[in-house]
């Protein structure tokens, strides 16, 4: 990279306020949410460069291969957020195995446009979404058994936001999540998302995949009381009532129409539901 270029970076201007799901809340010890800051941080910018609808696909992986090598110290420029967690990891002791699954993820979203079946859907999130909740329990200091109930909460969370944004994600970028075989088993295609409104048969799919979701959130609910940090805990059991309210909106309503989105009553219910777990 010419000396002349500061970053292969490129901030689409969401922060952690855009997501659906706190990110490093007040809930979160202070010490620790420089560095869930610092994590997010590094992913939004990676999933920036994985989703330019600008970037050849070549440019994509160039730019996420840049941000490795910061991270990893093979290189000092290119990606401040890599610098910035580098420094996060060096500080808490935290394995860079979680963002590099991250960047996995984002490299495939470079090339690979659809899924198969739900099994591929579910390694994509292996790498895309499970990474994420074990990042910030590594931080925690918790011990690795809350890993197995919290891949399936950030499996379920993934899957929620492909339902939520598979007709942008189609029009942008010609990438749908969808799995082929589920969308012809109910007579149904990728071009149905290009339309006004979900089609019976789209509505067939995303039942099906909100089926999925359910079971996740059910193999995840044993999360908080797994969680020994306490304000860890009551975060966790914040994200997975959210996780099962936007479930319940995407039941009800049409992602094809508009977005389903979560409401403030939704984060104030699931915030109440979550205080139990204070003690």
């Amino acid at each position: 990279m010419s000396a002349a270029i500061d970053s292969v970076e490129s901030w689409s201007g969401k922060d952690r306020g855009d997501e659906n799901f706190p990110v490093g809340s007040a809930l979160i010890r202070p010490a620790l949410r420089p560095h869930v800051h610092a994590f997010y941080a590094f992913a939004r910018n990676a999933d920036d460069i994985a989703d330019s609808s600008a970037l050849e696909a070549a440019d994509k992986v160039a730019r996420l291969d840049r941000m490795e090598a910061v991270l990893l110290g093979r290189a000092d420029g290119g990606s401040p957020s890599g610098v910035a967690l580098r420094g996060s990891l060096a500080q808490t002791g935290v394995t860079p195995r979680h963002a590099q699954d991250l960047l996995a993820a984002f490299r495939q979203d470079a090339t690979k446009r659809r899924y198969a079946n739900w099994r591929e859907l579910h390694d994509y999130c292996r790498l895309s979404a499970m990474p994420v909740g074990r990042h910030v329990l590594d931080l925690h200091g918790e011990d690795p058994a809350t890993h197995a109930p919290s891949d399936p909460l950030c499996a379920a969370l993934q899957v929620l936001n492909h339902l939520q944004d598979g007709a942008k994600d189609l029009a942008a970028l010609d990438r749908c999540y969808l799995p082929e075989d589920m969308l012809a088993a109910a007579g149904s295609g990728v071009a149905d998302l290009a339309g006004p409104a979900e089609t019976p048969g789209l509505r067939a799919v995303f039942t099906g995949l909100l089926d999925h979701v359910d079971q996740l959130n059910r193999e995840a609910a044993d999360l908080p009381r797994r969680t020994r940090d306490r304000r860890l805990r009551v975060e966790v059991a914040v994200i997975l009532g959210l996780s099962r309210r936007l479930a319940r909106r995407l039941r009800r309503g049409d992602p094809v129409a508009g977005r389903v989105k979560l409401r403030k009553s939704d984060a104030a219910l699931s915030l109440f539901g979550a205080l139990r777990w204070a003690a």
